[in-house]
């Protein structure tokens, strides 16, 4: 799948929850890899804070990334906005705010996925990065024993738990399978706060811009009829009856279960601050902003440890080329035919497979007590594989020979030896230009990169 980006920007006002000011925020188009990018246009020289879990400050009310450089410069209660684009499928998005948080609309995203649904996106000339999830990852609060565990799969969906000692709010469940159904089935469900919470926030100097119509109210636990009041004149909002626990919001529920719906949104909108569309199946206990943020916090820490992740490669499943049919498209013959098969190929990417055995010619001499594969071998094995994509751009490509011109940053970070199954994964740095392509290539062994290069190649017909 390829990149979007918004096909138009768009422009919500509102108040911000904690500082109750006006604020205006504008979603605009953004290049390609340039993910979700908050600019500070109130503040002298219109600072950006990239969204991405490093640069999480604060996750007691809402999530609140900060700059690098400044930690001054911040924008908080981002998650409603980030959930809305993550669940678009938008990858590339500007906000410029003109405060230092979103506004909080309604407490939900459905503004904003509506908006983003209106609009529309447009595909971009790069593919989806993807964070394909291949093992179990589990983040725990040991002091709550909430959780968050991210499990292998083929699509998307987040399964969430939420419990409250609360004869209002106890025990729930809500879960998304299909991204398609976030803005019907997750978007418009709000915010949600106790009572027993809200003069404490308030005298921390938070939730200024709180009211019944952009958060739901939960009344659990019961108080003086003087001391409800007292809050409902700080709230400007109605008396209600002492007696009576239970929802006091203007508006009904949307769902029975629209708080642990509401938490499913914020576990959405953080983990979009892993920078990435992930495939994998999350189950949230007891779910919160600061264990969201943890789990990203990981999977960019991996992501940073090994900027490219492994191929998925299922040995039982029919190889696109397989060995006769790669001897077709090169020339290369034993003992230099490096490819045994083609697993994926598209316009711009191909990755090929090459089985290591102690039977290589070249482990005789490679060494014979330690038999190590030549890195310039497995450069020499990725070219290949890059020559197999540039030829697949040509009629008759059995008339056509691929010619590397140049190779650079070329890195060897682990031994290659019989046994091994080698991975390549060969990418189009731009567009083919006159017989001439740009590429980058790895090898991986598992979820290793054991080699890479840059490759310079041009298609010259055979006289």
């Amino acid at each position: 799948m390829k990149q979007r980006t918004l096909k138009q920007e768009f422009t919500l006002t509102g108040k911000g929850l904690h500082t109750g000011l006006q604020i205006e925020a504008t979603f605009k188009s953004a290049d390609i890899n340039t993910g979700y990018l908050f600019r500070r246009i109130d503040l002298e020289g219109c600072p950006t804070i990239e969204a991405v879990a490093e640069n999480v400050i604060e996750t007691k009310r809402g999530t609140v990334i900060a700059s690098r450089s400044n930690k001054d410069v911040k924008v908080s209660t981002i998650e409603h906005a980030m959930a809305a684009l993550y669940a678009a499928g938008i990858d590339n998005c500007i906000i410029e705010v003109n405060a230092p948080e979103l506004p909080i609309l309604d407490g939900s995203a459905i503004i904003y996925a509506t908006k983003i649904e209106e609009l529309g996106y447009v595909e971009q000339d790069a593919e989806k990065d993807y964070y394909v999830v291949k093992q179990r990852i589990k983040v725990v609060d040991p002091k709550s024993g909430s959780s968050l565990i991210v499990l292998p799969d083929d699509d998307f969906s987040i399964d969430t738990m939420i419990e409250f000692n609360s004869p209002v709010l106890s025990n729930q469940f809500a879960s998304l399978n299909n991204m398609a159904d976030f803005k019907d089935q997750i978007a418009a469900c709000r915010t949600f706060v106790f009572v027993r919470e809200v003069m404490p926030l308030l005298q921390m100097n938070l939730i200024k811009g709180g009211d019944l119509d952009n958060a739901i109210v939960i009344y659990d636990t019961p108080m003086a009829q003087e001391e409800l009041d007292k809050l409902a004149d700080v709230m400007k909002v109605p008396h209600k009856p002492a007696a009576e626990l239970g929802y006091i919001n203007n508006k009904p529920l949307l769902f029975n279960n629209e708080p642990a719906r509401h938490k499913l949104l914020d576990v959405l909108g953080d983990l979009a601050l892993i920078g990435r569309p992930l495939k994998g199946r999350i189950v949230a206990t007891r779910p919160g902003h600061s264990l969201n943020t943890q789990l990203s916090k990981k999977i960019r820490q991996e992501l940073r440890r090994q900027n490219v992740q492994a191929p998925i490669y299922d040995p039982n499943k029919e190889p696109l080329y397989d060995v006769n049919q790669i001897r077709k498209m090169l020339p290369h013959r034993y003992p230099m035919q490096l490819v045994d098969k083609i697993i994926e190929i598209n316009n711009d990417h191909i990755v090929g497979v090459k089985n290591v055995t102690a039977n290589e010619p070249f482990f005789q001499g490679h060494f014979p007590d330690e038999p190590v594969m030549p890195g310039v071998l497995q450069v020499e094995a990725m070219a290949q594989t890059g020559g197999i994509l540039v030829l697949s751009t040509v009629e008759d490509p059995e008339r056509y020979s691929t010619y590397f011109m140049k190779i650079d940053n070329v890195k060897f970070r682990q031994k290659v030896v019989p046994g091994d199954t080698l991975v390549f994964h060969m990418q189009l740095l731009s567009p083919i230009r006159r017989g001439v392509a740009m590429m980058r290539g790895y090898a991986f062994v598992g979820e290793k990169v054991v080699s890479e290069a840059e490759f310079m190649a041009q298609i010259i017909k055979n006289k």
